[in-house]
């Protein structure tokens, strides 16, 4: 089995590829930080190999599938930093680095692998259960992660056989945070994981578990999987 996971230098994708190589996998990371590739493969093995490439560069994502030849599944988690604020803060430039930083990459990316993904295997957009979240200021976040949710369904039946999914992550504990700083970071997860079902917050390797069922069940297609420690039960 051969598997890319485009942004899977940290975090999520990162984990999902110490899962998939865990699993005897080829795994092919992509991450635009050279040093942060580097290090990946150096953390996952033998079985993986990485390249430095922007997935908002579709020329050089094309190029990059080329040489890597047939393969079975592609995971995207490519994501832009930002993006939560009131409506009456939001500005076009703001916008505009949401589409061009996630919603652009997800798309052109599937698109760009489709020549040479098998057409048994599957395509795995990670969005955020932001999508569908009554909360202020995630209106532009919503917009984005809920635009690719949304084509799930209808790729799923237009590239038939290949099974499209997506995996809609809540709050999850990885460096997306760190922008606020250490201190409040920590108070913010605490306070999170305080106010959830379960009772904290996810963990990079609790959705790289929900991207390795979507794409090894081969009976699932058109899913969009929540993964948010029961945060959308939430009054």
């Amino acid at each position: 089995m051969r598997v890319v996971i485009v942004g899977g230098t940290s975090g999520i994708g990162l984990a999902a590829a110490a899962r998939f190589a865990s699993e005897g996998a080829e795994v092919l990371v992509t991450g635009r930080s050279e040093e942060r590739v580097r290090a990946a493969v150096k953390q996952l093995g033998d079985q993986a190999r990485g390249e430095a490439v922007d997935a908002r560069d579709t020329g050089a994502m094309r190029e990059l599938f080329a040489r890597f030849g047939a393969f079975d599944h592609l995971i995207i988690t490519v994501t832009a930093r930002g993006g939560a604020a009131p409506l009456s803060a939001l500005t076009r430039e703001g916008l505009l680095a949401g589409v061009e930083g996630k919603l652009l990459p997800h798309l052109l990316t599937a698109q760009a692998a489709l020549p040479t993904l098998s057409p048994q295997g599957s395509i795995t957009f990670v969005t955020a259960a932001s999508a569908g979240a009554a909360l202020p200021g995630v209106a532009a976040l919503a917009a984005v992660n809920g635009a690719i949710e949304a084509a799930v369904p209808g790729l799923a039946v237009e590239l038939a056989p290949i099974r499209v999914n997506a995996v809609s992550p809540g709050v999850i504990d990885t460096d997306w945070w760190s922008e606020i700083g250490e201190e409040a970071r920590a108070a913010f997860l605490e306070s999170a994981g305080a106010a959830l079902p379960v009772r904290r917050v996810g963990t990079a390797d609790d959705v790289a578990a929900a991207i390795a069922f979507v794409a090894g069940n081969g009976y699932t297609t058109g899913t969009v999987l929540t993964v948010d420690g029961g945060g959308r039960l939430k009054a």
